[in-house]
């Protein structure tokens, strides 16, 4: 994908991701105790809705990280509107290859996020920042059933190969590392409402816009990017009911079962 383009499209949307303001506060309703001097990443924020919701409930200092600075950009300007600049520090950095200190993150909070490396791969590469009985909350695309139909099912085989069911992603959790404390389903506005019908809008607006231009400037990326998206907007409101983003909440735990307790931080 031609990211210029993709960054064409999102830029100034209010969310990167499926997720709801209600959403994100149930899972921070979820989670155990946290210590009195807490240290949170929100990994690959964007442009950091659910950062303003971070910070604003748990009342502690949240790094907000992201590779794309516009995001970071935006989420500052959130943040002074917001009253919460004192909170907030985003910092531009690639989720692959963090270099903050072994055990020494409390949460990492991956809303929308963890896709952009795999589930499994992304609680296994970020698990040694964690101090003992640190926490991930990651919500991450699942499939709802083990029978969807053929369409959606080849759909997202080629646009999101890792993507896999509910107790799949609680093995592979497990086998990372981590005990699973709960689990729940996004409501379904949090997908159509809060990020699929903004996005349609912008990418009816750009499609006016090409089409006004023709002839003027290739636009034969941003072209692409649209197609594609509008072919994952019309798979989620056909047979979107098969699958949803889920909201895991893990703790770490002991040596990782595929790693040996060599790797145990």
């Amino acid at each position: 994908m031609n990211m210029q383009a993709f960054f064409q499209l999102h830029r100034d949307l209010p969310r990167e991701g499926p997720g709801s303001d209600d959403a994100t506060l149930e899972a921070i309703r979820r989670l155990p105790p946290l210590p009195s001097s807490v240290r949170v990443l929100d990994i690959g924020c964007g442009p950091g809705r659910q950062t303003l919701v971070l910070a604003r409930a748990l009342n502690v200092p949240i790094v907000a990280i992201d590779v794309h600075e516009p995001y970071l950009e935006q989420l500052r300007q959130a943040a002074r509107t917001a009253g919460l600049a004192d909170r907030i520090t985003a910092r531009r950095a690639a989720m692959e290859t963090l270099d903050d200190a072994p055990g020494s993150v409390d949460l990492i909070w991956a809303e929308g996020s963890i896709c952009m490396v795999g589930f499994a791969a992304g609680l296994r590469l970020w698990r040694p920042l964690l101090r003992e009985g640190g926490l991930i909350v990651a919500s991450e695309l699942t499939w709802l059933s083990d029978n969807p139909p053929a369409e959606a099912r080849e759909y997202w085989r080629q646009a999101y190969p890792p993507m896999t069911t509910i107790a799949a992603n609680i093995n592979h959790a497990a086998a990372a590392g981590y005990d699973v404390l709960h689990h729940f389903i996004l409501p379904r506005y949090g997908w159509w409402d809060e990020y699929l019908s903004p996005l349609a809008e912008r990418a009816g607006h750009l499609r006016r816009e090409v089409a006004s231009n023709e002839g003027a400037v290739d636009h034969a990326d941003l072209i692409r990017v649209l197609d594609e998206t509008e072919r994952e907007i019309d798979i989620c409101r056909r047979h979107g009911h098969y699958f949803n983003y889920v909201f895991y909440l893990l703790r770490k735990a002991g040596a990782p079962a595929t790693e040996g307790a060599t790797h145990a931080s």
